[in-house]
């Protein structure tokens, strides 16, 4: 009788041996992705600003930029002109000669303007994007949407398994985090608070604010032609239904700001 108990005990053991060895295997890799998850959170400020400057390095290379001597480059540079920091950290300005209609702005000061969208806007509408862009740098939301990718996106493992050493990343996983710099969406909270840095930043630095929302303004009108709606606009108004709130908040600040609203006379690219 004790010899069939222990045939049976040892057949279960066998029956139960790769459940068993199934089991702890998914729990070798919860607990490799949960110490992944706790080194990926504890990246320092360095190895945030090392991933932020290979990421930008790859958008200039993969993109064309404006020559020095192109109008595009002329005009950006005479616009932003004074604007060479906020908040400590310096700041940057490259052309992109692409079709897309955007601008983005990275944690580190880089913000590249895409020549279609300086081929819409009038200078004080462009200078209102700049500073809109330039407060999502100060408000440090460019950094937390990038640390949000760098935690998820294509490179997480990579990066995870680095220890504490920059990664050597592949060209489509920069290729993905250069897509998270240029397309990085906001909350409606931190919308506001760029809304509000940009308007104070522009105004501190002689720039007229009112080219915020002169750029709302003219974003509105592509609202309703889905044809006409530029990804600039789906970024920053897609889930955002608030635009015309936007434009009046900023609106009635600058009139008792006692601030004129200038004359939409000096479009595109007109000295």
């Amino acid at each position: 009788m004790k010899k069939i108990i222990l045939t049976l005990l040892l057949a279960l053991a066998a029956l139960a041996a790769p459940f068993q060895a199934d089991a702890q295997f998914k729990l070798g890799k919860a607990l490799d992705a949960a110490k992944k998850g706790v080194q990926a959170v504890t990246l320092t400020d360095d190895q945030m600003a090392a991933y932020v400057k290979e990421s930008i390095d790859w958008m200039d290379t993969h993109n064309k930029v404006s020559d020095a001597d192109s109008e595009y480059t002329k005009r950006l540079n005479r616009l932003t002109e004074g604007l060479t920091e906020v908040d400590g950290i310096p700041l940057n300005f490259k052309v992109y000669e692409v079709i897309d209609v955007n601008a983005f702005a990275c944690p580190d000061g880089s913000v590249r303007v895409f020549s279609s969208l300086m081929d819409i806007m009038s200078d004080d509408e462009l200078l209102g994007i700049i500073g809109h862009e330039v407060g999502h740098v100060a408000k440090r939301h460019s950094k937390k949407a990038f640390k949000q990718e760098l935690l998820t996106g294509a490179a997480m493992d990579a990066i995870a398994s680095s220890g504490n050493t920059a990664a050597a990343l592949t060209q489509s996983q920069l290729g993905s985090l250069g897509a998270s710099l240029m397309g990085a969406k906001f909350s409606q909270k931190q919308e506001k608070e760029a809304d509000d840095y940009g308007y104070d930043f522009l105004k501190s630095h002689g720039k007229n604010p009112w080219g915020m929302v002169m750029s709302f303004e003219k974003f509105l009108t592509l609202e309703g032609d889905s044809a006409q709606k530029t990804s600039y606009f789906n970024k920053m108004f897609s889930s955002h239904p608030d635009t015309k709130d936007r434009i009046k908040r900023l609106s009635e600040r600058a009139k008792k700001d006692g601030i004129a609203r200038p004359e939409e006379t000096r479009q595109n690219n007109a000295d």
